[in-house]
């Protein structure tokens, strides 16, 4: 049965825990969790957005440089043609001349080329043979002549090398003339290659059709070779598109793309995804630090309070058990006190009956003592002795049953003056048998300046009794029937205070005891000997008298209980 009761607490509190624990880890993990998660959805999107923005700037800039480069070399051959007739670029002096001073302004010039209307290249300026040669069927030459000027894309040629042209076109009809640049090719991809992010960032230009115009750095895309990643690259040709694509290689970027040109050329602009969101990915890292950290501390935490509020819990639980006990014992002790003073005054009566019936044996005796001469008399003094005896221990009876009737006599509370010197004596001698038994010596010392004080005395009474019971208790536990001593000491204090000092050499009291000792139901005693009510209600009668109650004390040596009071100064 035992058995079955224990095992059935153990799964309650066991129940109790886990659900404590439970509540503990997931309630503070709701608003955990959707606060990280909150922080991470945005502080992840500002940084996705802020790596793309960074990435369209760059684009955009690097846009403008190449179509401000590219319309610098137009501006340049303009300026030539607004500045020069045909018949003077035609003299080889004036275009080596004109040619020189280009390549001061830009390393970018490779040569200058002078062509008629039927596309002969008339005079030339420039490392390779190109003199002479016809280039009416060419598509850049045609271009021109239609649209005034064009910038072309990379393509052989005569000279069998990767190269584009920038020509613009004077006059017209058979008046038209066309001066053409070839721009270095070395020099281009260099300033295309320049975009520099992070690590794996890197530029380069497509055609409409997705042929290379540049070298890209990294491997698998050469000069004038389809980029085979071109299908999946939008469309749009009115911004600059940012997206995330996997490559040839199965290698994840970042793309963002515009168009040059009028929509000829595309620039293309990517970085590895690893690398453009590594800061993201940073952020993914420490947020995973900081949610393993918090959802320790939250479950180092959560089990540390869930076994603390078990233990709480269980210690009320047993606190609660012992109250109930101690309040059933506690009935039980008001019950044997009625029924005390109920013996009291039953014995009270028979008492009266044995004091009047020793009265008139003392009238006869006298008569007797009357009638008779001396030597008979003699005889009787040893029975006038013995009823001497009998009516002190009549009295003494008398005085024990008053004691108990006044102590367990349910009255009003009554505040009366009171003289420590009258009041302590009577209830002294209620327990001095009880510390004769244990050979306890009660010493008193009353100052001749003890002052009264007012209080009701059955509950006076009260405080002194359970102060001496305690008392005694301690020194019995400590001592045995060896003996010790318990001192009563009166005294005033300030001229305003009665101090009674009730000092004993028992065991003492610890330190972690000495400030629980007034609480309720609190009890150092085994269990059964003490209710823990005692002095808990001693401290509540002191302060309804006015007055305030300390202890010292100190294990192995004794306690001192000092009781003060209002003085009434007689």
């Amino acid at each position: 049965m035992m058995d079955d009761t224990a095992m059935k607490e153990t799964n309650k509190w066991s129940k109790i825990k886990r659900t404590i624990l439970a509540n503990m880890i997931i309630i503070p993990f709701i608003p955990f969790i959707l606060t990280v998660g909150v922080g991470f959805y945005y502080f992840t999107t500002s940084l996705e957005n802020s790596t793309t923005a960074s990435l369209k700037r760059i684009v955009s800039d690097h846009r403008d440089m190449i179509e401000s480069f590219l319309m610098e070399r137009k501006a340049d051959l303009e300026f030539i043609t607004n500045t020069f007739m045909f018949e003077q670029i035609n003299d080889k002096e004036v275009i080596d001349a004109i040619f020189e001073n280009l390549k001061k302004k830009s390393n970018a010039f490779v040569d200058l080329g002078l062509f008629d209307s039927d596309g002969i290249h008339v005079k030339y300026s420039g490392p390779f043979d190109l003199q002479g040669k016809n280039y009416a069927d060419e598509l850049w030459f045609k271009r021109v002549i239609e649209n005034g000027y064009y910038i072309s894309d990379i393509f052989l040629g005569y000279r069998n090398i990767p190269h584009f042209v920038i020509a613009v076109k004077q006059g017209t009809g058979d008046k038209a003339w066309v001066l053409r640049t070839t721009i270095d090719t070395l020099s281009f991809d260099w300033m295309i290659s320049e975009v520099r992010i992070g690590k794996t960032g890197e530029a380069y230009i497509l055609n409409k059709d997705g042929i290379s115009q540049t070298q890209r750095r990294s491997s698998g895309l050469n000069v004038m070779e389809k980029d085979s990643d071109f299908s999946q690259f939008p469309v749009t040709k009115d911004r600059i598109n940012t997206f995330i694509r996997t490559d040839s290689s199965n290698t994840q970027f970042l793309y963002a793309t515009t168009w040059l040109k009028n929509w000829e050329w595309l620039l293309v602009v990517r970085q590895k995804k690893n690398d453009a969101y590594r800061f993201l990915y940073t952020a993914y890292f420490i947020i995973l630090i900081i949610m393993i950290i918090g959802g320790a501390v939250i479950i180092v935490v959560a089990v540390f309070s869930t076994k603390r509020v078990v233990r709480q819990i269980e210690k009320l639980d047993q606190e609660k058990k012992i109250l109930g006990n101690q309040l059933v014992r506690a009935a039980k002790l008001a019950e044997i006190g009625e029924m005390t003073a109920g013996f009291a005054h039953e014995i009270n009566n028979p008492l009266q009956i044995i004091k009047s019936e020793h009265s008139l044996i003392q009238m006869l005796m006298k008569e007797v003592f009357a009638k008779i001469d001396y030597k008979e008399k003699q005889d009787l003094d040893d029975i006038k002795e013995s009823l001497d005896q009998i009516m002190l221990q009549i009295n003494r009876c008398s005085d024990i049953t008053h004691a108990i009737l006044k102590f367990g006599r349910k009255s009003e509370i009554s505040n009366q003056i009171l003289h420590p010197s009258v009041v302590i004596p009577e209830i002294v001698r209620m327990i001095e048998k009880k510390a004769a038994l244990n050979s306890i010596e009660i010493i008193t010392h009353f100052s001749a300046q003890t002052p009264d004080f007012t209080g009701d005395p059955s509950q006076f009474q009260q405080v002194l009794l359970n102060l001496l019971n305690n008392a005694i208790d301690a020194i019995a536990e400590r001592h045995g029937s060896k003996g010790g001593t318990i001192e009563i000491e009166t005294d005033i204090k300030d001229e305003q205070f009665l101090i009674i000092k009730i000092t004993d050499n028992g065991i003492g009291i610890s330190k972690e005891n000495l400030t629980k000792i007034f609480s309720p139901f609190y009890t150092t005693k085994p269990v059964g000997k003490g209710t823990g009510l005692g002095l808990s209600v001693c401290f509540g009668i002191i302060e309804s008298f006015g007055g305030t109650v300390e202890v010292s004390s100190e294990q192995n040596f004794g306690t001192s209980f000092t009781i003060s009071l209002p003085a009434i100064n007689r």
